[in-house]
Parts: C-alpha cells; sequence; structure tokens
C-alpha cells in the first residue's frame, strides 16, 4: 500500500496536469466557436451546456464512488476527458461542438469531486483544512498557467494544436490515476452513505449552509471572470497584455495562497474564516466599478485573491467532515454541483443585468449575491460555531 504522502502527490499531479490541459483551450474557446459560425444564443448554450451536464453528474457520480470506489470514476472521467480534447479539433459545426461540450462536461463531474472526495477519505481529523489546501494549489496553478500556454500554442502553431495540447495533459493525468492511484485501499464510506441527498440537506444545516455558500461565491466568480475584461477593456481602455494580467494574477495568487490558507483553517474557527473572507470579497467587488487605473484593478485582484484562499480551504475542510458521515463522494459531489450551478448562473444573470443598467452594476450585483449568501450560510451554521 502506498503512502498518503505518496497518493496526495500522484493526485494532484494528476488535476494539475488535467486543469492546465482545460486552461489552455478557456481564452481561446469564444474565438473557435465563432468561426463555426454560431450564434449569440448558441455560443451561450455551448458554454453553459458544459457546467450544466457537469452540475447533473456530480451528485451522482459522487454518490456512486461511495457505493463503488473512488478510481473507476476518475479514469474513466479522465479518458473521456481526452477523447473530447479530439472532438474539439474534429467539430465542423456549433452542434457538433456544443455536443462535445455537454459530454465533456458530464466527464469533469467524475473529475473534480472524486479527487476531493480521495483529500477527504486521506485527511486526519483536523487536518483536512491543510490536505485541502495544498491540493487547490495544483488545481489553480493549473488552471491559472493554462491560458498563458494555450496563448502561447495557439499564436505559434494554431488552434487545434491547442486541444490536442489540452487532451496531451490529460492523457497523462488518466496514465497518472490509472497506474498508480489506489483502488479501495483508502476508500471509506460515510455511517449514512446510504440515504438520498433531500434527507442528508434535510440533517445537516451544515450542508445547507455550504451549499449557499459555494453556490453565491461561484455565481459572484462568473460575474467577475466574465465582466472584468469587458470593464477593464471597454470603461478603461486597458489593451489585452494588461487584462491578461489581471486575469493570470487572480487565478496564480489563489492557487499560492491556498496552501497557507489551509494551514488557517486547521488552526482557527473555519466559519469565521469562511465569513472574513467573503466580507472582504464583497468589499472587493463593490471597489472595481470605482476604479481608474489598471494599478487600482490589479490590486484589488490581489486582495481578492487572498480573501479567497482564505474561505475555500475552510469550506472544503468543512464539508469533508460531514463527508465523513454521509459519505465523501456525496458530500463533495453536491458541495461541487453548487459550483457549477453558480458558474453557470453567473454571467447569464450578470449579462441581464448589464444589458439593462450597466456593465459596472454587475459587480454590485455579484457583491450583493454574496451578501446573501454568507448571511444564509452565517444563520444555517450558527449552531457549528467551529467545525474541526
Amino acid at each position: 500500500m502506498r503512502s498518503k504522502k505518496t497518493i496526495f502527490f500522484i493526485l494532484s499531479l494528476s488535476i494539475f496536469s488535467s486543469m492546465l490541459g482545460v486552461g489552455v483551450i478557456s481564452p481561446l474557446l469564444p474565438t473557435y466557436v465563432k468561426t463555426l459560425g454560431a450564434t449569440g444564443i448558441q455560443l451561450g448554450v455551448i458554454f453553459a451546456g458544459f457546467s450544466i451536464a457537469r452540475a447533473i453528474s456530480m451528485p451522482v457520480i459522487g454518490k456512486a464512488s461511495d457505493l463503488y470506489g473512488r478510481k473507476i470514476f476518475i479514469c474513466t472521467g479522465l479518458f473521456i476527458y481526452t477523447l473530447m480534447s479530439i472532438g474539439y479539433a474534429l467539430s465542423k459545426t456549433a452542434f457538433q461542438l456544443g455536443t462535445v461540450r455537454f459530454l465533456q462536461g458530464f466527464a469533469a463531474g467524475m473529475i473534480m469531486p472524486i479527487a476531493t472526495a480521495y483529500i477527504g477519505d486521506m485527511a486526519p481529523k483536523g487536518k483536512e483544512g491543510t490536505y485541502m489546501g495544498y491540493f487547490y494549489v495544483a488545481f489553480f496553478l493549473g488552471f491559472g498557467i493554462g491560458p498563458l500556454l494555450g496563448g502561447f500554442v495557439s499564436d505559434y502553431f494554431g488552434m487545434k494544436t491547442a486541444f490536442f495540447t489540452m487532451g496531451g495533459f490529460n492523457f497523462i493525468a488518466f496514465i497518472l490515476a490509472f497506474s498508480l492511484l489506489p483502488g479501495a485501499e483508502i476508500h471509506r464510506q460515510g455511517d449514512k452513505a446510504h440515504i438520498s441527498y433531500i434527507t442528508m440537506t434535510r440533517e445537516s444545516e451544515l450542508i445547507k449552509g455550504l451549499f449557499t455558500f459555494r453556490f453565491t461565491n461561484a455565481l459572484a466568480r462568473g460575474i467577475f471572470a466574465c465582466f472584468l475584461p469587458i470593464f477593464a477593456g471597454i470603461k478603461l481602455g486597458l489593451p489585452g497584455s494588461e487584462i491578461g494580467i489581471l486575469i493570470s494574477t487572480s487565478f496564480l495568487l489563489n492557487g499560492i495562497f491556498q496552501a497557507p490558507g489551509g494551514r488557517l483553517a486547521d488552526r482557527f474557527s473555519r466559519r469565521r474564516l469562511v465569513v472574513l473572507g467573503i466580507i472582504v470579497d464583497i468589499l472587493c467587488l463593490s471597489l472595481i466599478p470605482l476604479t481608474n487605473s489598471f494599478g487600482q484593478l490589479l490590486s484589488i485582484c490581489i486582495v481578492s485573491s487572498t480573501a479567497r484562499a482564505i474561505c475555500l480551504p475552510s469550506a472544503t475542510a468543512m464539508i469533508a467532515g460531514e463527508g465523513k458521515k454521509y459519505g465523501m463522494g456525496s458530500s463533495m459531489g453536491i458541495f461541487n454541483m453548487a459550483l457549477s450551478l453558480g458558474m453557470a448562473c453567473g454571467p447569464l444573470i450578470g449579462g441581464l443585468v448589464s444589458d439593462s443598467i450597466g456593465v459596472k452594476f454587475t459587480f454590485y450585483f455579484a457583491a450583493g449575491v454574496e451578501l446573501v449568501g454568507i448571511l444564509l450560510f452565517a444563520f444555517f451554521t450558527a449552531t457549528k460555531m467551529d467545525r474541526r
């Protein structure tokens, strides 16, 4: 049996490689969709289809992994991801690309919740924050470096080469997971892993609170990622290079700060860290419309990244605690489903706000959503002052 450190390293390397591949195409996909003649509505459907498919599959796969083991699902997800990467390059119509995106979203539902369930299985009691923090470093660094690599590959070798690059990185992740991850060696079912999601959410106020936090935070993040480049480019007139620095800085610093954020989660009240991180993020979102320079926006991105790195490991550690009761896969499945739903709804709702009253109000709306979310989180978790 491999040591926990070895398994953790293999899993983190697999996720880093997979997210690096996903990040490679993130700045290229809108342009590629347009070359296939997609309308604005089709573009929205293609992007939303991924998140919808992922949201549907996550809770189903999460519970199945509690019953049948983790490895088969994460390996299957990575392999389908590899095949769908080839599908991007072979797509000739918007419908074909939309189908590929939907199937890839389904595969994505087998990767992240299962990976975090593996980590939750391994983490000793009281060390969940540290384990989750270091894991998220691999996740965010992969996704943050990917766009930089994707731009280089596309510029010098063509856009379709970038899709094959994504497939290559995910195939490497598949080989690592298939060859080196354990099957049932560290897998533990919760005492109540057999119960339904309805019963689980009815019993656990903590799960209600964490789902609310994850959904509203993801919705706000979706608005931020979608409309910050628009605000910076159109309202402030920043060049593409500076906008790229803003986005990359946000992802990379968020990744780097996950490790100390995880250590904090094991030393202080996780509930209070979540509340603190979101309050700071609300202030950052509210200040974005008031900025008038690159330096001001960059400062906000740095502070916001730090705030998110404080709250995410704490929240994931809290859900891992519930996972030991209700099944780690089930708990991580519903937690990550909230992420997918929020990321799907954020750009759509933000678009309505932007079209109705202006792009700067999307950030005020995002701040308001996070405020409602953190108030509900505080209400649901009021009797759980510290889940350690």
